[in-house]
């Protein structure tokens, strides 16, 4: 009897895998991760491109359809049918309760999305790759450290000047990182002419974009993706599908849920340090609502000053509400003062070096304590550091400011003479440079000449 019971399970094990032939090696799959939510807030892995190894051939039947809609809706960004954007169409219309759930999300998030991709001058559409990344999360953290709606890495979000410090992390704000996202890109589609290979490089970088297309001898998206990161490549397929999807849900029983939280809203500008939870009591809304719609402040505390006020999103209430909360504005000087005095302390250090320039690791400590300790953030110090895991090495030696980071890192080129210099010429690229020059890097070039961005003029002279 045991046997004829495994026979069977064996069997029907056989006839799902042979009905479903679409392979995925990914271990943590798109819709089956934990809800993101600011409760679970840096436990999350925005890991949601499952690697299609072998996709499933096309159907004659039905890809002339989804090709037809495809034309129908594409703009700028080429909308290209394949096997592989199929498999991902049909990886995010089975699952109707998490597109219905990123439905609802557009109504709020993608008119911010439209706003600043307008003012940048790139296409409306791109507005979609932040489902690919992180499905309208403001919280979404990645297992390396990406943050945000659009998943910004620390030291590319402080190329592309977000703000990174004890009380704002930028990432999370959709405003400020969608102006990033769309600076990015756009410096992508300068770079090779491309808004699919501009996509890609969003993903893994210019320079692999540019070693692909050097070895594919073609700018061509789908010539160059065998020569792609594995991510990558299932990068543009999804976000084809995901454009498909967005547009054509109701072709597939996809139902829009509610947003969740509102979708009026007011903007207050705030000069003090204010509590969330101050406001929520005045306002008498939320809390979680209101960290929702403020997701930067990382503290739950709008930490404003008279040089830089703070921008306070707030549901719509009723008028006479407001009494209440420009009283928690104006007269919150507890708050102002437990946190105005650690923030003036932080950057008094920051600006006059009052912190220790190195730090010794001794047993037993973490990095986190270490940042804690000198009231700098982990992430920068592991980006001084070039630190890329959480653990701390007894004995190392850390650097504990950027300029102490910059300068060593100058000091120790010129002690072994390690540095040249190099005349730009036109067409170059900061990833096209560092690839000539053995142990060159994009970073460590824009480290050592202070570089905020990647855009090089004809003509300067840097060095390497």
């Amino acid at each position: 009897m045991k046997k004829i019971f495994i026979s069977i399970f064996c069997f029907l094990s056989f006839q799902i895998v042979k009905a479903y032939p679409l392979v995925i090696s990914s271990t943590e799959y798109f819709f089956h991760q934990t809800k993101p939510s600011i409760d679970n807030y840096g436990k999350i892995d925005t890991v949601i491109v499952p690697v299609i190894n072998q996709p499933a051939p096309l159907s004659n039947q039905n890809s002339s359809i989804f090709k037809l809609r495809l034309d129908s809706i594409k703009k700028d960004v080429p909308l290209d049918y394949n096997e592989y954007v199929q498999s991902y169409i049909d990886i995010y219309s089975r699952n109707h309760e998490e597109m219905g759930r990123v439905l609802g999300l557009t109504k709020y998030y993608f008119p911010i999305y439209e706003k600043a991709f307008r003012d940048a001058g790139i296409p409306d559409e791109i507005k979609y790759l932040s489902i690919v990344e992180s499905k309208l999360d403001p919280f979404a953290v990645s297992r390396v450290g990406a943050t945000g709606p659009w998943q910004f890495m620390f030291s590319t979000a402080k190329l592309y000047r977000l703000n990174i410090n004890d009380y704002v992390d930028e990432r999370r704000d959709p405003i400020q990182a969608s102006y990033a996202a769309a600076a990015y890109l756009k410096d992508a589609y300068e770079e090779f002419g491309d808004w699919l290979l501009a996509i890609a490089a969003y993903n893994c970088g210019s320079s692999n974009i540019e070693r692909a297309i050097e070895k594919a001898g073609s700018t061509d998206f789908w010539t160059i993706r065998k020569f792609l990161p594995e991510e990558t490549r299932n990068y543009v397929p999804a976000y084809i599908a995901i454009t498909y999807i967005m547009n054509y849900y109701g072709a597939h029983n996809i139902i829009p849920r509610e947003c969740g939280f509102s979708l009026k809203t007011d903007t207050v500008l705030v000069n003090r340090y204010v509590s969330l939870s101050m406001v929520s009591k005045a306002l008498n809304v939320d809390l979680k609502e209101l960290c929702v719609l403020n997701p930067a402040y990382k503290r739950q505390i709008v930490n404003g000053t008279d040089s830089i006020p703070r921008r306070l999103v707030i549901p719509q209430v009723d008028q006479e509400k407001y009494s209440a909360l420009f009283d928690v504005i104006n007269n919150n000087d507890s708050v102002a003062e437990s946190h105005s005095k650690h923030a003036v302390r932080s950057e008094e250090n920051d600006r006059f070096g009052k912190i220790p320039s190195f730090h010794r690791v001794k047993r037993g400590e973490t990095l986190a304590e270490i940042a804690n300790s000198y009231g700098v953030e982990l992430e920068k110090l592991k980006f001084w550091n070039h630190l890329h895991r959480n653990k701390a090495v007894i004995g190392q030696k850390l650097k504990l400011s950027e300029d102490v980071a910059l300068n060593d890192e100058t000091r120790t080129l010129k002690r072994h003479h390690t540095y040249i210099t190099y005349k730009v010429k036109d067409g170059d690229t900061l990833s096209g440079i560092a690839a000539k020059f053995d142990g060159a890097s994009v970073e460590k070039i824009k480290l050592l000449n202070k570089l905020k961005k990647s855009r090089i003029q004809p003509g300067m002279t840097i060095k390497i």
